[in-house]
């Protein structure tokens, strides 16, 4: 093999169960003429084929202009990437670059080789300060800056973003200005009063507003109001080793949802991540706003276009009575393998520049339906092809997460075990919304739940 390359797992075909099926080993060199082949293992997206799609076309493009490199585009199926990273370490091989999805984040830096090492190595310290490699511009400096201070650590930018995302409110303006409401809303006050003039509409929605019962809505709203889900600094300035999901800013959040649904402002489908419920309530003209995820605000908008209404995407709403520092982004992002030798490791790098240059994002952009532009040259660029002009609704993110103030709260938490965290705020909603459970008492069950998963984890990845 050439230039002290790695054996590594090939993935196969996913299993009906949703996970892989045995990795086999072949040696990359051979199969690939002497070329140094740079395997990227990516997360497979069901809702987002295009994704992937582009990321092939992306590492054809490297190799015709980089003849000495193939780059491997691996779908990995959702969510089994940690593990199947995991499982080729122990085997002493595994992928060049591998993308983690923001709840696995502490995974990634947790993860090992075979020796015990650390797996992964940060992206900027690997640069080393260089400004072009294998004549490909170093783009880390021009990355969004919520995006970049995600995945920073001890000062270091230690991934590249593949693709980022936050939370907007989507209002049908047929229904708005029909019940006089003249702007979308912006505070949890106005969103509340916008509401009762919805249901006062003669002959208007059952319900005003609904948005999918899972983890990600809690974070962002605690993180508008400050507050922290995890100790030290939300796992920024070390290892978190306490968890509070019945934090003052959460149980704000919580209890004004709860008002909300008991006036039948907020319309609850009945069941934890019902992301097609919410999206099919409003598209149905059932309700008036929907908060969703920005990923999807250009579907969220045809669906405006084919039923005959039209759709303005606003900022999530905040808590008024509160601070307000922003909001958090959510997505995946690229991770590069520790111990290359010199010439696989510029060879990644560089495609993780050209990958990430302005060209290249806004083209992920313009086929990935609504994630964040991942470099302020890729939103100039479209800006420049008037595609903001064309699409308004796709610039609302943009200007919301750059009026977010950097904080620990903002940068977002970041722990083991994250998913199922996440869902126990959901089962804890789900028992408020339906059961009528007490949100400090059953808020203070989900933390302690969620202290058992984050000391098992600790337990088994943490120093020893």
């Amino acid at each position: 093999m050439k230039h002290g390359q790695r054996t590594t797992p090939r993935p196969v075909a996913a299993t009906a169960a949703g996970t892989l099926t045995e990795l086999s080993e072949t040696p990359m060199a051979e199969e690939d003429s002497g070329k140094i082949v740079l395997d990227v293992w990516l997360n497979d997206w069901p809702l987002w084929p295009e994704l992937t799609d582009v990321a092939r076309e992306h590492a054809a493009e490297f190799g015709r202009k980089h003849p000495r490199y193939t780059v491997k585009i691996h779908p990995i199926t959702m969510p089994t990437m940690p593990a199947e990273v995991a499982k080729a370490a122990r085997a002493g091989a595994g992928p060049t670059i591998a993308a983690y999805q923001y709840t696995v984040t502490q995974n990634a830096r947790d993860a090992v080789a075979a020796d015990g090492t650390p797996l992964f190595t940060s992206v900027e310290k690997a640069v080393g300060g260089r400004t072009e490699i294998l004549g490909e511009p170093v783009v880390l400096d021009d990355i969004l800056t919520n995006a970049r201070h995600y995945y920073t650590f001890d000062g270091e930018l230690t991934s590249m973003p593949r693709n980022t995302s936050t939370i907007l409110l989507h209002a049908n303006l047929t229904l708005l200005e029909a019940a006089g409401i003249e702007s979308v809303p912006k505070t949890w006050d106005e969103l509340e009063a916008a509401g009762k003039a919805l249901l006062a509409l003669p002959g208007g929605p059952a319900h005003a507003v609904t948005w999918p019962n899972f983890g990600w809505f809690f974070q962002q709203s605690l993180g508008q109001q400050g507050g922290l889900l995890a100790d030290h600094d939300n796992g920024r300035t070390g290892r978190a080793g306490k968890v509070d999901l019945a934090s003052p800013e959460m149980l704000a959040y919580v209890q004004w949802w709860r008002r909300l649904h008991e006036s039948g402002i907020y319309r609850y489908t009945g069941k934890p991540t019902d992301w097609p419920g919410t999206f099919a309530a409003f598209a149905a003209q059932e309700v008036a706003f929907l908060l969703s995820s920005s990923a999807e605000t250009g579907r969220i908008v045809q669906a405006g276009q084919d039923g005959g209404f039209r759709v303005e995407a606003g900022p999530m709403p905040y808590n008024n009575r509160a601070p307000y520092y922003g909001n958090q982004v959510a997505g995946e992002s690229l991770w590069l393998a520790t111990g290359l030798d010199k010439s696989t490791e510029d060879g990644a790098l560089a495609f993780l520049q050209y990958w990430t240059n302005a060209r290249n994002a806004a083209n992920r952009y313009e086929h990935g339906r609504s994630f964040v532009p991942t470099t302020e040259a890729s939103i100039a660029f479209l800006e420049s092809e008037g595609w903001f002009e064309r699409n308004p609704h796709l610039r609302t993110a943009i200007d919301q997460l750059r009026t977010t103030t950097d904080t620990p709260a903002t940068r977002a938490a970041v722990f083991g075990n994250f998913s199922e965290i996440q869902n126990l705020t959901a089962a804890a909603m789900h028992d408020v919304l339906t059961s009528g459970a007490d949100p400090a008492l059953r808020f203070a069950e989900a933390t302690a739940d969620a202290q058992a998963l984050l000391n098992a984890y600790n337990a088994e990845h943490g120093p020893e």
